[in-house]
């Protein structure tokens, strides 16, 4: 095989690329099928059960039949809008505040030399080790009785709030991302008179939108997708948010499944949202660290 064909062959995964013939070309769409009916069957499947009646909640289709709004008017009739606006609070003060930390955190972490860097740094980083059921009940602790403020969280939302203010996930990345940030521009800034926050906000804020985007993504999903938390704070139905609520409708018997899925196309289409909103500075924060040096 010549290096010209044997470079063609890498051109995909398979090798396929350079594979002529109708048998290469039917196998390559074979499993394209294959793929999208795996990754979109499940949403489509979703999508068609939530806006027509569902009989057998073994059966799922993926042919609209019937198609009606009484499975999202029966969702409203249980106060979803009710849980789906606690869950817009939460995320929406949640993931402002995360990220307010977040680049606060990082610049600090990246643009300044302090003795006990590294400790900090191995600290945040070891709270990612740590799975929501061992912090369960110390944050219950916690939020019944803040330390210094003596306030209690417990039963409001501002007690899902807070602990989501600071992810460590999202302060590392600013950190490494701001880290890139070439220091010349940071001198230049401060011959012309600017002090650190000037520097910060003019400078180095406006350079990590790729960044942003990645912790605005990851976070909302984070934040939006909670389950444990508002199962600590929430001490009445009134305070649910949607995640917590799907699992109360599902313990109903007189919900039916069509209700339920409803409620969950709700809770699906937020974080959807969201991507598409964010998805060009997602994916050049992502891609941002290969093009470098």
């Amino acid at each position: 095989m010549s290096r010209r064909n044997a470079g063609a062959r890498l051109d995909t995964a398979l090798g396929w690329g350079a594979a002529p013939g109708p048998v290469a070309f039917a196998a390559r769409v074979l499993l394209y099928l294959v793929l999208v009916a795996v990754f979109s069957g499940p949403l489509i499947a979703l999508l068609v059960s939530a806006f027509g009646p569902v009989t057998d909640p073994t059966r799922l289709t993926l042919i609209p039949r019937g198609l009606t709004l009484d499975n999202f008017a029966a969702a409203i009739d249980r106060d979803v809008l009710r849980y789906l606006a606690n869950s817009f609070i939460v995320v929406g003060c949640g993931l402002l505040l995360q990220i307010l930390v977040s680049v606060s955190a990082a610049y600090a972490l990246a643009r300044k030399r302090f003795p006990g860097l590294q400790l900090v740094m191995l600290l945040i980083l070891s709270t990612l080790m740590l799975p929501e059921e061992i912090l369960a009940i110390p944050l219950s602790l916690v939020l019944a009785d803040v330390p210094i403020l003596h306030v209690n969280l417990i039963g409001t939302l501002a007690g899902m709030i807070v602990p989501v203010g600071a992810w460590a996930f999202s302060i590392l990345v600013m950190t490494e991302f701001m880290k890139e940030i070439p220091a010349e521009l940071e001198e230049a800034a401060r011959l012309d008179g600017a002090g650190d926050l000037r520097i910060f906000w003019s400078v180095v804020l406006p350079l990590c939108r790729p960044a942003l985007g990645v912790i605005g993504i990851f976070g909302f999903t984070m934040i939006w997708d909670q389950y444990m938390l508002p199962l600590l704070v929430a001490d009445d139905a009134a305070q649910f948010t949607l995640p917590l609520a799907l699992r109360t409708l599902r313990s109903d018997d007189q919900v039916g499944l069509g209700v339920l899925l409803a409620a969950a196309l709700l809770a699906l289409l937020p974080s959807v949202l969201a991507f598409l909103a964010l998805q060009r500075q997602f994916m050049r924060g992502l891609t941002s660290g290969a093009i470098k040096g």
